[in-house]
Order: structure tokens, then C-alpha cells, then sequence
């Protein structure tokens, strides 16, 4: 499937200066999806972690020390993290919140590793947080749910698409098309 907000994703992938990338949107509208895809079309190995299904999983970063919390996510995944090929996803994070301030060790002592935190309801937690946010050392993207251009897409009308990206409202459109 293709989603419109891929190609910010695999630019973001390629920066040599990119930082941890936050991404908010609501429930089911593809934030899993996008990260994984996005492991898949880069071929970096996929480290995921998901808060709500592993609660504890948080304790693995209570270290300000990444290669202390890459040695953890090592033992817990049981493999061998190389930086450079691999991506990092901590998925649900609004379960474990104050994770969301350890991104700035990875922006600052490993930007090598790419790193994603995704989660629904990331609005509430973040009016109400109550730990350092690492302001100017992540990224935010949101997503939405399927637009139609993305839904006709999927269905495999790009011509209907590229008939209505051109359309103007001063023409009738046939009823056959409708």
C-alpha cells in the first residue's frame, strides 16, 4: 500500500544528521505499518518493542547510557545491534511516557541509530508530562488515517487519482466516472 507520508519517512532514514522520530496519530491509522515498511525497504533489521503488550519492557531504559540500553535490548531480543543496520521502534510508548525523554542520549551519543517512538493518544500524555522533554533533539510527525487519494491508490486508480488532481470545478464530471 502506498501511504503519502513515505517518502518524509525514507528521506528522514537517509539524513546523516537525522534525529529520533516521534510520530503521533490516532489508533489504526498506520504508524505500525509505516515503521516496519519502512525496516523492509532499507533493509536495516527491526528492533521493536511494544510497551502495551510488555509493560516491563520500559525498565530496559532506565539508563542514560545507550550502549547500556543497546547491551539490554540485546539481551532481551537475544541479537547482536549493530547501529548502522539496524532500526529502533518503540511502539505504544504512550504506556512508558518518560522513554520519550531518553531520546536525546540516542540523538546526542548514537545518531547512527535510527530511532522511532510511535503511539496513540501521544497529546494527552504530552500536556500532562511530568519529565524532560528533549526539545530541539527529535522530530515530530503525525499521521493521519487513510485519505482518499490513498485509498484510490490502494485500489489500483491512479487514473481516477490523476484525473481528479487535475480536475477543475468549472467542468462537469461524466457520470460514467462518478
Amino acid at each position: 500500500m502506498e501511504r503519502l507520508v513515505f517518502p518524509y519517512l525514507h528521506d528522514w532514514i537517509k539524513k546523516p544528521s537525522r534525529k529520533p522520530l516521534v510520530i503521533r496519530g490516532a489508533r489504526q491509522v498506520g504508524k505500525t505499518w509505516l515503521v516496519r515498511h519502512l525496516a523492509e525497504t532499507t533493509g536495516r533489521k527491526l528492533i521493536e518493542l511494544n510497551f502495551e503488550k510488555r509493560p516491563a519492557d520500559f525498565t530496559l531504559f532506565e539508563s542514560n547510557d545507550v550502549k547500556q540500553i543497546l547491551l539490554n535490548l540485546s539481551t532481551i531480543t537475544n541479537t547482536e545491534i549493530n547501529p548502522q543496520q539496524a532500526l529502533l521502534f518503540l511502539d505504544e510508548v504512550q504506556v512508558a511516557p518518560q522513554i520519550l525523554s531518553k531520546l536525546r542520549w540516542f540523538a546526542e551519543d548514537m545518531p547512527e541509530l535510527p530511532v522511532v517512538a510511535a503511539g496513540s493518544l501521544l497529546e494527552f500524555v504530552l500536556s500532562e508530562h511530568s519529565f524532560s522533554m528533549p526539545v530541539g533533539r527529535i522530530t515530530y510527525m503525525h499521521v493521519e488515517p487513510l485519505s482518499f487519494e490513498e485509498f484510490l491508490l490502494a485500489n489500483k486508480k491512479s487514473s481516477l487519482l490523476n484525473y481528479l488532481r487535475q480536475y477543475d470545478l468549472n467542468n462537469v464530471i461524466p457520470s460514467a466516472i462518478h
